[in-house]
């Protein structure tokens, strides 16, 4: 006799119907399907952007469920363990499937619940499909991890990378829905407060926008991206970023998407599938090396001088885009108007904090945690520590970037600065304006008011940080 009992499909950070073993899995044994979406405490701990965002992915997706005639079920509470009983227990389920995660608090729920429900004789079971190269299937020859990116990518670029699985042509649903929380009621995007208003005109939501997105930089964009990518002022990134954070679209298929661009010829291909893979490192090293997420991934750097105090003159000049350094200024605002920040951009504002301000880049991670809609936690856990110098395969603390000649370098014209600071211009681009319509009340901050000079100007900021690296032995 078949089995007809209901699987219940958990949902976390792989917000799609393409590409999702798990579904594929689930649709595939003929059984009912209940799509799931918990709120618990690693919902609950996202910082103000992330869990605004995330609230939007899963509104998107209930409607591509709603689409296929079927439903995603929404429960809210801390304990998940005790929410999947209960609906188990409701539904008449037997099984439950997952796409994996791997932050050391998802491998410790996780890990806790698949022990759990399998002693009660609960099929529970685990797939990929957020990474492209599960972290434990990557060695060295002394059968250790990798620590250095180029290494690591000449031991994955030509391995094989599963094809994407299609969308399934029927989602069975079960006799009886259980009931569902309203997402309204789970007030995710409260924390965001009037920015939201600004920041959701640049989203890309949902799986469909994914694709089109992909299709566009393939078609229009990846031939000079080894060269566009660098420009912030121009449009030369594939910014899949926001959809790859919470799973709307998946590496395979931007890895396919790559390869079939790279095999026509198109030049900048392969540097975005380094890019891709540059991502899998990072979850490779969080995975092998949890501390890099909150500790100075070298063990030396942990006595190094950092400024630790988030509320200093110089962090709140730089949260706010008023270092008086064009280059940084215009990144730290682009981040609030449109919750992310251009990768050189990144760069240069991770380094004027960690070296001219010589702040600890915790509190850097921290702010990001906050504003990025594209957050990841092992990409920014690596970013910050590669700028600071104390991470793996890191700039050298000495390489100290001079904001001044970035610019010159990467924005000749100004084009990106121009969009985004609007002090001393008497029409200014609409997008720097709504950065005043986006910033909290009391930063008491106006399009009128004079551009600052430098907190610290770069020489300045530059001796003193090799001054520290001097007096260190790394």
């Amino acid at each position: 006799m078949s089995d007809t009992s209901p699987i219940l499909l958990w949902f976390r950070r792989d917000l799609r119907l393409s590409d999702h073993a798990a579904l594929s899995a689930a649709c595939g044994s003929t059984r009912p399907v209940i799509p799931l979406f918990i709120h618990d405490e690693q919902v609950a701990a996202l910082a103000a952007a992330p869990k605004w965002r995330l609230g939007l992915g899963i509104e998107a997706l209930a409607r591509s469920f709603g689409e296929k005639g079927s439903r995603l079920i929404l429960r809210r509470e801390d304990d998940a363990l005790a929410v999947l009983r209960a609906l188990l227990k409701e539904t008449g389920a037997s099984a439950l499937y997952w796409t994996r995660a791997y932050t050391p608090a998802e491998i410790e729920r996780d890990s806790t619940i698949k022990e759990a429900l399998q002693e009660e004789g609960i099929e529970a079971r685990s797939f990929g499909g957020h990474l492209m190269f599960e972290p434990w299937e990557v060695e060295t020859k002394a059968g250790s991890y990798y620590k250095v990116y180029t290494p690591y990518w000449n031991a994955v670029k030509n391995r094989d990378v599963a094809e994407p699985r299609s969308t399934p042509k029927e989602i069975r649903a079960p006799q009886k829905w259980p009931e569902s929380d309203a997402l309204e009621d789970w007030e995710m995007g409260a924390a965001m407060d009037r920015g939201a208003a600004i920041v959701r005109p640049f989203v890309q939501l949902g799986e469909q926008a994914a694709q089109s997105r992909l299709g566009n930089f393939i078609a229009h964009i990846i031939e000079d991206y080894d060269k566009t990518r660098d420009f912030p002022g121009e449009d030369g990134t594939s910014q899949l970023s926001e959809n790859l954070s919470l799973g709307e679209i998946s590496p395979h298929q931007c890895w396919h998407a790559g390869r079939r661009a790279m095999e026509e010829g198109k030049r900048g291909a392969e540097t975005f599938l380094k890019e891709l893979v540059w991502r899998e490192f990072a979850y490779h090293l969080m995975y092998h090396s949890p501390r890099i997420l909150s500790e100075n991934w070298r063990e030396k750097w942990g006595s190094f001088p950092w400024k630790d105090d988030a509320r200093a003159a110089e962090v709140r000049a730089w949260k706010k885009g008023r270092t008086g350094i064009p280059f940084v200024d215009a990144a730290m605002r682009e981040l609030y108007v449109t919750g992310r920040m251009h990768n050189r951009a990144r760069m240069i504002v991770a380094s004027y904090l960690c070296k001219h301000l010589m702040t600890d880049w915790r509190i850097g991670q921290k702010w990001f945690e906050e504003c990025l809609i594209d957050w990841d936690p092992a990409n920014n856990a690596m970013g910050w520590q590669w700028s600071a110098g104390s991470g793996p395969d890191a700039t050298p603390f000495f390489r100290i970037f001079n904001p001044l000649s970035q610019q010159e370098k990467y924005d000749p014209d100004g084009a990106y600065v121009e969009r985004w600071i609007a002090e001393g211009h008497e029409e200014p681009h609409a997008d720097a304006l709504a950065f005043f319509d986006a910033i909290p009340h009391h930063w008491t901050m106006l399009p009128k008011n004079d551009y600052p000079a430098p907190v610290v100007a770069h020489e300045e900021g530059r001796a003193e940080a090799l001054a520290a690296y001097e007096d260190r032995d790394f």
